[in-house]
């Protein structure tokens, strides 16, 4: 009996756009080189491919994660400001009252809390006339 061939790795692939081993005696012609050159440009494009979804999908993965950490850490830091600014007040009334009463206290501390206020409102609205401006200023020169 006659002992069976050997198979090599291009017998077992299970890819269609493989492409079969040249046979050294056959002299193939333009079209059969060309489709051969075809398949394996197709084969690599496919790996190509792959490559770049499984790259692009790890690094979303890794953007995903570290956007939903900078967003737990920056609540946490709302958070922290916020506590401290009620506990600045409520010094601030406590350090004053010995010295102008409650009333006065309250009134210092709400009157600076209050002005502050307002100059971050005029500030922000000093910021959105400049946008304006500038978008607007940018809209008419492509016009």
């Amino acid at each position: 009996m006659d002992s069976p061939e050997p198979i090599t790795p291009a017998d077992t692939t299970a890819d269609p756009l493989a492409v079969p081993p040249a046979d050294p005696e056959a002299q193939p012609d333009g079209v059969t080189a060309l489709v051969a050159d075809i398949r394996q440009l197709a084969s690599d494009a496919k790996t190509l491919a792959e490559a770049e979804l499984a790259y692009q999908t790890s690094r979303a993965k890794v953007a995903g994660e570290a956007a939903r950490n900078v967003a737990i850490y920056g609540v946490v830091a709302f958070v922290l400001a916020y506590f401290a600014l009620g506990a600045l007040t409520v010094g601030l009334l406590l350090a004053l009252t010995p010295l102008v009463s409650a009333w006065g206290a309250t009134a210092i501390v709400v009157g600076v809390l209050l002005i502050g206020a307002v100059a971050c409102v005029m500030a922000a609205v000093g910021r959105v006339k400049r946008l304006r401006g500038v978008l607007s200023g940018s809209a008419e020169k492509r016009a």
